[in-house]
């Protein structure tokens, strides 16, 4: 009984949370209620499981929250020093439509988020579309970077938590992943970005009065500790430490470094920025947010919800077409509910040596999550960064662009793996 509860629990937070614009309570709030709800209903149902699954969970949430907050901080401090000002004037510079502004925005976010992640390159790009679009187009723009980004950290082994689980499970080495995802998350972003692009209308030539192309050398030398900041979790990662040591020890350094030049600069300028100022413009609010929807989702799992779902997908067989269109399946569903515990609970359930098949399965959890606002963690981020895209917006401008992209990525993959 305790599940089903929980499961209708989820299901009318997750309505009201979807209708936070018309009913005028803020997503964080249902969002830390339905995960302390849940969580109350785990304790009832068996309180030895609250014991054994709260020190685990809250490790997670720790882990994720204190990442954003790093990571967000750090996109502050390169707000400041007016980073986004110099890469906003060097696109005007080139005189682009803002449909082309929009597709080279989207392929960053597709490079980068392989690079260093898509969580972090949806909170950078974000960012940057603020600086060029305004109204409908920002918001296609943002849902543009939220499906690329995805898209981009699917065939990376560092890209998403979902592949960095799959990749220190051994289901796949980083050539594998690389050259197998590749072709079906590039098909992903050629084909949503197509059809988001057809959404963004030309506003005229919105160059801003005073257009930055340099930047002074202590300028960049701070940009170049956030640069390396961002890095600094790969390495932590390379040494079997988590990410989050890798960021914070970045934070660290950037602090101490600007720190020192206000105490060098003696005159008042931009070169002077207060840390503390720049931490309190994250968005609180939005890391509330994931800190409800982590604590629910992990009750659901801890109560064998999501268990049952993913047995409900793959059934008792383990044959290659069960598996393939169980891994779909699990992309779909990861749209509403995390990837994270439906990717462990499927390392956990499916015994399949072939490493091409979990490339499909990290591409179908890594993108499927794109096809809702609440379906990863970039979406997420960014309905908390721009309060004008709700779940309904994002619904309307990124559903179906990333249903087919999710599609046209499927067979761009079966093709490869029967072919070769």
């Amino acid at each position: 009984m305790a599940p089903i509860i929980a499961l209708g629990v989820f299901i009318l937070g997750y309505i009201l949370i979807s209708l936070e614009s018309k009913v005028r309570v803020s997503k964080s709030a249902f969002a830390l209620s339905m995960g302390g709800i849940l969580w109350i209903i785990l304790g009832i149902h068996d309180s030895t499981l609250v014991s054994q699954e709260i020190t685990p969970v809250s490790y997670d949430i720790f882990n994720v929250v204190v990442f954003l907050l790093a990571a967000m901080s750090l996109v502050e401090i390169l707000v400041h020093y007016r980073v986004f000002d110099v890469i906003r004037g060097k696109i005007f510079s080139y005189h682009l439509s803002d449909k082309k502004q929009f597709i080279l925005l989207t392929f960053l976010a597709f490079v980068f988020s392989a690079i260093i992640d898509n969580l972090t390159t949806t909170i950078v790009m974000t960012v940057i579309a603020r600086q060029f679009f305004k109204g409908k187009n920002l918001l296609v723009a943002v849902v543009g970077v939220v499906i690329a980004a995805n898209a981009g950290g699917a065939f990376s082994p560092i890209g998403d938590v979902t592949t960095i689980m799959l990749w220190l499970a051994d289901k796949f080495s980083t050539y594998t992943i690389i050259t197998s995802g590749f072709l079906p998350s590039l098909s992903l972003w050629v084909a949503s970005t197509f059809l988001l692009v057809r959404q963004i209308s030309e506003s005229g030539d919105d160059a801003p009065e005073e257009i930055i192309t340099n930047l002074t050398r202590s300028e960049k030398f701070v940009v170049g500790l956030v640069g390396f900041s961002f890095l600094l979790p790969i390495a932590a990662r390379s040494v079997g430490l988590p990410p989050v040591l890798g960021i914070l020890l970045g934070l660290g350094i950037t602090w101490v470094v600007i720190d020192i030049l206000k105490i060098l600069y003696k005159e008042r300028t931009h070169m002077t920025a207060s840390i503390d100022n720049l931490i309190q413009k994250t968005d609180i609010a939005s890391l509330k947010f994931f800190i409800g929807i982590l604590l629910s989702v992990a009750a659901l799992n801890a109560l064998g919800v999501l268990e049952f779902f993913s047995h409900l997908l793959y059934g008792g067989g383990e044959s290659i077409f069960r598996v393939v269109s169980g891994n779909v399946a699990l992309g779909i569903t990861s749209s509403f509910l995390d990837n994270i515990p439906l990717t462990a609970i499927a390392i956990d359930i499916l015994h399949i040596q072939s490493a091409e098949i979990w490339v499909l399965l990290a591409i179908c959890v890594g993108t499927g999550g794109s096809l809702l606002a609440l379906g990863s963690a970039a979406g997420v981020v960014a309905m908390g960064m721009v309060k004008e895209l709700t779940f309904g917006q994002y619904f309307k401008i990124g559903f179906l662009p990333a249903l087919i992209g999710f599609l046209i990525s499927i067979c761009v993959w079966l093709l490869q793996y029967f072919l070769f």
